[in-house]
């Protein structure tokens, strides 16, 4: 319809655009009282989006649009009922008796339209004792598929390896003649797997301890293996979380960046000794 709607208004499915959309199909042609239905968030003014939703009023264009957007909302309904089937499926688990208070969160989300309708912060928080969103990078969403698919018992594996192999998360190492052919991660298509590098490739700005790790993998491994071991990291956050019933506890990035710093000191310091040196501090203030 020769519509530039796209130019004024980011996100289709938004406030401002369903509600252009839905004022269109209900008969309303003219683009001034259209643009009066922005959301006050909107960054364009009313007289910008007015200039343009001047179109070709077609009426088999306007046809496929409203087969669209019912489409849309039966999509919806559909997702509605599926989070009500999951919230009833959730309140058939037993309590955890070792469980806390659930602390408040302390990074206020916006609640995206994806997200579940349903309280799943509280609902894992009572079954499992534990608040997995309070891990950088893990919001409901990933908490759910995790626990779906992790599930309640811990002795399905004996150690955290076992965990992360079924994951597909770790290294697999194949040796012939003792020399090492690859060692890349072995094919797996699990649902926490994907979700968990989701959540890594989220962490490349965050101001924290996973933050500061993904982005010396990055320096050191490229992206890609950057993201499958923030991602293994996560998978091990978790699984000690559900096994220990511990809560997580924040590193800051001052704390990670101390501790990174100790670390890198002492492996030179063992190297120098293997060499026959010695590894001497240089006093704070002294030109290089």
């Amino acid at each position: 319809m020769h519509l530039k709607r796209q130019h004024v208004v980011s996100d289709v499915t938004g406030a401002t655009g369903m509600a252009i959309i839905r004022a269109m199909l209900a008969g309303e042609r003219d683009p001034v009282p259209l643009a009066r239905l922005r959301h006050d968030r909107c960054h364009h003014d009313e007289e910008t989006i007015a200039k343009a939703l001047y179109g070709q009023w077609r009426d088999a264009h306007l046809f496929a649009l409203a087969q669209a957007v019912a489409l849309y909302d039966m999509d919806h309904e559909k997702i509605v009922e599926c989070d009500r089937q999951i919230d009833a499926y959730l309140e058939t688990f037993a309590e955890c008796q070792h469980r806390d208070a659930l602390p408040p969160v302390l990074r206020p989300r916006k609640r995206p339209r994806k997200r579940p309708q349903m309280d799943v912060r509280g609902s894992l928080h009572r079954i499992t004792g534990v608040d997995l969103t309070a891990i950088e990078g893990i919001d409901e969403p990933t908490a759910l598929t995790s626990l779906s698919e992790i599930g309640l018992d811990r002795g399905r594996w004996p150690t955290v390896k076992h965990c992360t192999s079924w994951l597909g998360l770790c290294p697999h190492h194949r040796v012939s003649g003792g020399k090492v052919l690859s060692r890349g991660t072995k094919p797996c298509a699990n649902r926490v797997a994907t979700a968990l590098r989701l959540a890594a490739s989220c962490l490349q700005r965050s101001q924290s301890a996973l933050g500061a790790f993904f982005r010396r993998m990055k320096a050191r491994l490229g992206t890609p293996k950057a993201i499958t071991a923030t991602a293994h990291k996560l998978a091990r956050l978790i699984d000690a979380m559900l096994k220990h019933g511990t809560a997580y506890v924040r590193q800051s990035l001052a704390d990670d960046e101390q501790h990174y710093r100790d670390r890198t000191v002492q492996s030179l310091t063992r190297r120098a000794k293997a060499l026959g040196y010695a590894l001497v501090q240089t006093p704070v203030g002294t030109p290089t």
